[in-house]
């Protein structure tokens, strides 16, 4: 591997594969099983994203509670409503 004001020249191996450099996957925090991203653009050049891992997008949507726990909150604080809710129209 060398590296130019471009970017990183590396080799393939037999196989098609490419190592990125350490510099580059410490950066963008890729450990080994990390997924990422090859395409080309509209340019012609191939690009490599890192995409973001399972536990990432988990606490993107939810919280640490299970979903069935929220549900069952968010049930008690509806019946809670439709009580009060029937005591004013009393």
């Amino acid at each position: 591997m060398s590296t130019t004001k471009e970017g990183h020249i590396i080799n393939l191996s037999q196989k098609g594969q490419a190592t990125i450099p350490k510099k580059l996957r410490q950066k963008h925090d890729i450990e080994p099983g990390s997924r990422v991203r090859i395409r080309e653009n509209e340019q012609g050049e191939i690009i490599i994203e890192p995409l973001p891992s399972l536990e990432e997008f988990r606490g993107v949507a939810t919280t640490s509670k299970r979903g069935t726990d929220i549900l069952h909150e968010e049930r008690t604080v509806d019946e809670k409503r439709s009580q009060r809710l029937e005591r004013t129209t009393e």
